[in-house]
């Protein structure tokens, strides 16, 4: 898959304004829910945590979560690898994928969103 900010056309929030997105307190809740079934939200959290997106809900989180997990995990150098290669995992694992030791390959993209 490539990433460029083609996957910003196929968001769940395109019918959306930025005030729907660029929300406080409990409006960030409902922000949150137009993230939940977007096609293309790990590429949107992706680019946010790599370009330190500091206001808005993007990929399902609020700021206040993008920093904890920026604090959480200072080390990783490329957001956008670590949440393609857990997603990809995350749906082999739904479907089934069996490693060579036999064992299922776990959600690690619910791992890193998830704890937040």
């Amino acid at each position: 898959m490539t990433w460029t900010l083609e996957w910003a056309s196929r968001g769940a929030c395109k019918a959306s304004t930025a005030d729907d997105l660029f929300v406080q307190g409990s409006a960030q809740n409902r922000a949150k829910q137009i993230c939940g079934g977007c096609p293309v939200r790990t590429e949107c959290l992706a680019d946010a945590l790599d370009s330190r997106v500091e206001f808005g809900v993007w990929g399902g989180m609020t700021e206040r979560e993008r920093r904890a997990l920026l604090k959480r995990r200072p080390n990783v150098q490329s957001w956008r690898r670590l949440l393609e290669t857990a997603r990809d995992a995350h749906l082999g694992a739904a479907a089934g994928e069996v490693t060579g030791s036999g064992t299922t390959v776990p959600p690690a993209l619910d791992e890193v969103t998830v704890a937040v």
